[in-house]
This record gives structure tokens, C-alpha cells and sequence, in this order.
């Protein structure tokens, strides 16, 4: 599996890849996603054939043209620390590519990518419950930070790990 830079040919693979992956990412329209990827920096996961099976996003807080709550989250938590973070937006996987591990590969290229930065950030939904998600994140050294109750039906915990 080789991981790249988004280009602009990707788009409609990632909006798909982002559709079969909720809810455990928001639904995006595709000019939506289009509008996250151009404040973003993202890496995709390509099979041998240069197809796209996923990726990931990572925004710097401080992106004001971002209208997340969870990026404001955690600027506020940021706040009197002297901790430089980089905030994962979303990753999301084709169906097919499932199970072998290529989360971790993205997450590996998202570590490296972000090497100027002393944290990386997230966010796993709590309601409606992820606990895959929780345990990998778990088990990729990321500690949970905090909580935050959107309605009785969305909810989120916050991760970060160290770089």
C-alpha cells in the first residue's frame, strides 16, 4: 500500500470511501468534503493499482475557515499548554480495505507528516458508540482527553497521542 498527497482525481473515490464510513465519520456532501481536503493536508492509501482505499485529513488548530465544534474543542483545551497539536479530522476506509491494517498505515503517515507538530489529536464518537474505534486508538497509544455531548443522540470522546 503506498500513501501520497491527495489529488484532485480523488475526490469522488474519497467522497464514496467517506459514505460507506458513517457514521463513524460525518456525512459530507461532496463539495463539503472537497472544501475540508482544500484546508487540509491529506494523505491517501492506494492499492497497487493507484486506486484509493482511504484517508486521512489533519488540520492545525487555529484553521478558522473550518466550522468543526471538535477543532474548537480543541483549541480551547490547548489553551495554557505549551503542546503543539495536529488535529485528525477524519480517516475513513473503503469497505474492502477493512482489517488489514491500514488505519495504522495512515496514522503512521499522518505522524510522519506531522513531525513539526509534539501531538496528534482526535476525536471517536461515544453516541452513537464506536468502541472498535476506541480500541484502536487505545492501542495506538492515544489517551483519552475529554468528553463533549453534542444532543442525546451525537456525543464524542477526545484522544491524544504524543509524538
Amino acid at each position: 500500500m503506498k500513501i501520497r498527497l491527495f489529488v484532485e482525481s480523488d475526490l469522488e473515490t474519497l467522497h464514496a470511501i467517506n459514505a460507506a464510513s458513517t457514521p463513524g465519520v460525518s456525512e459530507e456532501t461532496l463539495e463539503d468534503l472537497k472544501q475540508i481536503i482544500s484546508i487540509s493536508t491529506c494523505l491517501v492509501a492506494e492499492n497497487e493499482s493507484g486506486s484509493p482505499q482511504g484517508f486521512i485529513t489533519l488540520i492545525p488548530p487555529g484553521e478558522l475557515a473550518y466550522k468543526s465544534a471538535n477543532l474548537r474543542w480543541f483549541e480551547t483545551w490547548l489553551e495554557g499548554k505549551s503542546l503543539t497539536l495536529n488535529y485528525v479530522d477524519r480517516i475513513a476506509l473503503a469497505p474492502e480495505a477493512r482489517g488489514k491494517r491500514l488505519g495504522e498505515a495512515l496514522y503512521d503517515a499522518a505522524m510522519q507528516w506531522s513531525d513539526s507538530f509534539e501531538a496528534l489529536g482526535c476525536e471517536v464518537n461515544t453516541m452513537p458508540d464506536n468502541p472498535g474505534s476506541h480500541r484502536f486508538h487505545q492501542r495506538l497509544n492515544f489517551k483519552e482527553v475529554g468528553r463533549q455531548a453534542f444532543s442525546p443522540e451525537k456525543a464524542v470522546a477526545y484522544y491524544v497521542r504524543q509524538l
